[in-house]
């Protein structure tokens, strides 16, 4: 396939230079950006392999690569991933160790995920090995985020506020926010050949718009061997962006994007202010920023996206690692802390953003219409799957080859059933500037000059007509007319009598089946030409004639009326669209009457995809209907129609004073057996847990993970209150840090062992925070130091080499002493630990296993460490009750009980295994047929590490495993491994893989991946006629299957 028929299938034919492509050529687009990016991303020229996670599909991102692997060849192996804990892990472990086809091929991994996505990876990311042109990994992070009560998107990174600070030194951090630098970023960041990149661009709006014309001219260029600055500058772009006065005294920084975006334009129109945009955040570069700032600037105002006004974002503390320093005077730098709602807010009423903004820079607050261009503003509203719902598309269309086109769809999936669509269209004309705002803000609520409601209902459920500017034009697709205001609620025609709308109505079903007898099955086709002639007519106004409305849509009614006389439709087109005199009936006088049920607003809560195959894919699913989407996808137990509570319902209900800061569903189980499985002589202490879980309504799938809510130690909790100076029994109110505006009341010492990640290890950031507080100047130099860039070597030691904690940096800088609520705010919460569950639930009933083995270690001092939740675990007395959680895995039984599978555990990794036998034994006396299942197993010795080894035993006597391979590397003369047991079944293991649909699981530690990999290459090239190439693809191919998985650690 030629690269220009791919173009041509994906994104359409170019407008331009119809000999390139968006690989090959500078051709321009007019499709969304996003797919732009997606295409470039997902090329197997640019990426080994592409992981999409669910959350980014979720948004709408992924979706055409997983069609395009299907259909095209030069689209790179596609991998789908689930967000968990650790999942990143899977990532790191490729390019750890690679395989024998990486090695050769190179492993340039692409990774798509969202901002909360991302978060959820970070801890992963800081394993990650250097980056090398032929190993490295790029993730594309779409910015848009669930966020509110209603469920709004919202373009906010407040997920990412304290994930940027522990990032890794060797990815690269990319912001983008209009669509030609979203896809030239995208671009870009494959040409950082010496760095790992996340590339974070606008989803809310930008991306997902179409009319926008691009060049991705970046593919055009030969890459020049320099520096990741050198190159980010050769690229047209710069670290920072400033906009504004020149002289300006007051200075706005904020992250690149929608935000930005309105900054920029409202210092074009306000004098004494500039803005900085940050379009990349790492490396940070302090003597970047400090140039790019007026020598006149006396204030700084750092705006920052967080999940709550009490956190503080990362932005700040590198801007305030920049400019303050000992011996030079530094401008006051003040922080502005931006929620997910506060974000919404200013983008959907820009006049709040703008009186902010003139308030900082001192002049009189202006209250001013940001959009001066000379726009129109259309608007359609309809349900998905309409006959009509492709109309907004062909209205954008036509107007393209005269004005410059926006158009962006948004879905409520939510507020009706069957959901609600969207279509924003902006005209303006061609020859205006290039400046342009995000759509929320041009499009802001109540500035539409034409709206059109092509299904009534929606009026009588919602305040659409809200939308409309004052004498704004409403067409509604009905078949009522003068009496339409009879058949609306009353709130409705209020609105449309003050707003002084002139509303029309078209009953387009009724002019098409006039003529069914000649059109058949292009009846649906007639009434959106009928619909289109209306909308030309009320477009043009005054101009407007039937001949002339005729000779415009006649491209367009050519293709569609299949030989009718366009004349004959425009005709009834042009009786049938009829004014609607508006006036409120008068109240029935009926006082049994209910009183209306209060009318919805229209809230942007899901994203949607077409495919070429004309699936409609909505927030990441493939799904009968949009309602489906809504119950199905997202939240099931919000729109399941309402029952009647249940007794079990009602037992199980979760207690919110339990775990109130934790967002997980969590269970109180209780600890019944804490059994210890190698000798106390062993230097490693693998044990085995038992949990009650009766009464607590806790159900788990086999192979799910457990999320343990583990506390700190006492004595090491009391031990610091005595040295901090504080009451452990006063109480103290913390916010919920992933909760805006929630509170909770607890005890120093609960606060301390059960919530705050006191003996956890600090980021970057905390050392520039606690800077702050230090009295003593020499404490305060040193954590300054540490907290900025020149700081890294030292605080790399400290974090890696001698792996301090949040309280021994306390310790080490006394002087430095925030409040006890100010300290937890600033360390932050514990973590779950998750591990896989050692048990089936339809085996054990209400019982949850665990097979663990505790962290220690010694500081380069002497000092011994331990890994908190093992500790706490291991401490576990029989009785005592535990905050638990579960988590998805990737780790499940095929669907088929007759598929082979073939487990493959090292050390703990046997945990799900344990699970996968018990379910499988109990089939088997169930008189239940299963396939064949094999076994490996790997530690250093079998006498001190056969984990399970009685159970084992006894599988192998009743059939249950159809072999074992037992592989104990310290026992012989020669280390024996898994992979090498592997070898010696090389010939069924392929025929169990290649014809019987088998099934291969991996899990323990990243080191076995590669020479496990070689193992099943190796067999399938011996004993299934493959060439190492066709070996890799095809177990490529079974990972996209979920028929080889890897949990790896």
């Amino acid at each position: 396939m030629t690269p220009l028929s791919a173009v041509t299938t994906l994104v359409g034919t170019p407008t331009e230079d119809s000999k390139g492509s968006p690989i090959q050529g500078a051709s321009v687009f007019n499709k969304p950006a996003s797919h732009i990016i997606e295409l470039l991303a997902s090329r197997s020229a640019t990426s080994s392999a592409v992981y999409i996670y669910d959350v980014a599909e979720q948004v709408g991102f992924g979706t055409l690569t997983k069609t395009w692997s299907l259909d095209m060849e030069s689209t790179a192996p596609v991998i789908s991933l689930q967000t968990r804990a650790g999942a990143g892990l899977s990532l790191v472990g490729r390019l750890s160790e690679g395989s024998s086809q990486d090695l050769v091929k190179g492993a340039v991994l692409t990774a798509y995920t969202t901002p909360a996505g991302l978060a959820a990876m970070v801890e992963s990311l800081s394993y990650l090995p250097p980056a090398t042109s032929s190993s490295r990994l790029i993730i594309q992070v779409p910015a848009v985020t669930t966020v509110g009560p209603n469920f709004a998107l919202s373009p906010t990174l407040a997920s990412l506020s304290t994930s940027f600070t522990i990032l890794p030194d060797n990815l690269v951090v990319l912001l983008s926010a209009t669509p030609q630098e979203s896809i030239d970023l995208a671009a870009l960041s494959y040409k950082l050949t010496s760095s790992h990149v996340v590339h974070i661009f606008d989803h809310h709006g930008f991306s997902r718009e179409s009319g926008h014309s691009f060049v991705p001219t970046l593919q055009l260029k030969e890459t020049p061997a320099l520096g990741v600055p050198e190159l980010i500058r050769w690229s047209g772009y710069q670290f920072f962006d400033y906009v504004g006065d020149l002289n300006a005294e007051t200075v706005v920084v904020l992250l690149n994007g929608p935000l930005a975006l309105m900054a920029k334009s409202i210092v074009a129109r306000t004098s004494g202010l500039g803005v900085v945009v940050v379009r990349v955040l790492r490396p940070w570069d302090g003597d970047a920023f400090k140039q790019c700032l007026p020598d006149t600037v006396k204030e700084v105002h750092v705006f920052d996206d967080v999940p709550n006004e009490v956190c503080q974002g990362s932005l700040f503390v590198d801007i305030f690692g920049s400019l303050y320093g000992a011996n030079s005077p530094a401008p006051l730098v003040r922080a502005h802390r931006v929620t997910p709602t506060r974000t919404l807010s200013f983008l959907s009423d820009p006049t709040q953003f703008l009186i902010l903004l003139t308030e900082l820079s001192h002049q009189a607050p202006a209250v001013a219409d940001l959009d001066v261009s000379s726009t129109r503003k259309l608007l359609f509203f309809s349900t998905p799957k309409s006959a009509l719902s492709p109309l907004p598309q062909t209205v954008a269309n036509s107007f393209a080859n005269t004005l410059s086109v926006r158009l962006l769809t948004d879905h409520d999936i939510f507020s009706k059933s069957g959901g609600i669509t969207a279509d924003k269209i902006v005209l303006s004309p061609r020859s205006e500037g290039s400046e342009i705002f995000p759509m929320a803000a041009a499009f802001p609520s109540g500035t539409a000059d034409f709206i059109c409601v092509l299904d009534m209902n929606l009026l009588k459920s919602h305040t659409l007509l809200n939308q409309a500017k004052s004498g704004a034009t409403v067409l509604v697709i009905s078949p009522w007319s003068s009496e339409l205001p009879y058949n609306l609620p009353v709130a409705v025609l209020s609105a449309a009598v003050e707003k002084k709308l002139r509303i029309f109505t078209l009953d387009a079903k009724a002019i098409s089946s006039g003529f069914e007898a000649e059109l058949g099955s292009a009846q649906d086709a007639v009434q959106r030409v009928v619909v289109y002639l209306a909308i030309l007519r009320l477009y043009l106004g005054k101009d407007a004639s039937e001949p002339a409305v005729r000779e415009l849509a006649d491209s367009v009614a050519r293709e569609v009326a299949q030989g009718i006389q366009l004349a004959k439709i425009s005709a009834s087109s042009w009786a049938a669209l009829e004014e609607v005199n508006l006036h409120i009936p008068p109240a029935a006088d009926d006082g049994d009457a209910k009183p209306p049920s209060p009318l919805k607003q229209f809230e942007f809560n899901a994203i949607a995809v077409e495919t070429a195959d004309g699936q409609t894919v909505v927030n990441g699913s493939k799904v009968s209907s949009w309602h489906d989407a809504a119950k199905r996808l997202l939240f099931p137990s919000v729109f399941t129609p309402p029952t009647p509570p249940s007794e079990e319902a009602e037992e199980y209900l979760q207690d919110p004073s339990l775990r109130p800061e934790v967002p997980d569903h969590t269970y109180l189980v209780t600890c019944t057996v804490n059994r210890r499985l190698t000798p106390l002589d062993y230097d490693r202490n693998v044990f085995h847990l038992e949990f009650d879980t009766v009464g607590t309504g806790l159900k788990y799938a086999i192979g799910e993970a457990l999320g343990v809510h583990g506390w700190n130690d006492e004595q090491d909790v009391l031990d610091f209150c005595k040295w901090y100076g504080v009451d452990p029994d006063r109480l103290i109110t913390i916010p919920v840090a992933t909760s805006e505006g929630k509170m909770y009341t607890r005890t120093i010492f609960q606060a301390l062992q059960q919530q705050t990640d006191l003996f956890g290890r600090p980021p970057k950031s905390f050392y520039a925070e606690l800077a702050a507080y230090a009295t003593n100047p020499a404490d305060r130099l040193a954590l300054q130091f540490i907290g900025a860039p020149e700081g890294s070597s030292i605080f790399k030691k400290l974090g890696e080499k001698d792996t301090v904690t949040f309280a021994e940096i306390l310790q080490r800088y006394p002087s430095a002493k925030p409040g006890i609520e100010t300290l937890c705010e600033m360390i932050g919460d514990i973590k779950p630990r998750h591990y896989s569950i050692a048990s089936a639930q339809s085996a054990v009933g209400n019982r949850v296993d665990l097979l663990v083995v505790t962290v220690e270690w010694t500081a380069p001092n002497g000092t011994p460490r331990y890994g908190q939740c093992t500790r706490y675990l291991a401490g576990l007395k029989v009785g005592q009750r535990v905050t638990v959680s579960i988590k998805p895995s990737v780790m499940k039984l095929p669907p088929d009980n007759m598929q082979p599978i073939i487990m493959a555990g090292l050390g703990t990794g046997a945990a799900p295994f344990r699970a996968f036998l018990q379910h499988r034994a109990l089939l088997a006396q169930q008189g239940t047929p299963v396939g064949p299942t094999y076994y490996y197993f790997g530690s250093r010795h079998r006498h001190q590490e056969y984990l399970y080894g009685e159970e084992i035993e006894a599988y192998i006597l009743d059939g249950t495993i159809t072999k074992a391979g037992l592989a104990f590397s310290r026992d012989g003369p020669k280390k024996v491994y898994i992979q090498h047991l592997m070898l010696e079944d090389a010939a069924v293991l392929a025929s169990l893989l290649k014809n019987h649909a088998g099934v291969f699981y991996l899990c323990g530690p990243t080191w076995p991946v590669p020479d496990v990999y070689d193992a099943l290459v190796g067999a399938l090239v011996k004993n299934e006629a493959h060439t190492p190439e066709s070996a890799g693809e095809f177990l490529m191919s079974l990972k996209e299957e979920e028929r080889y998985v890897l949990e790896v650690y």
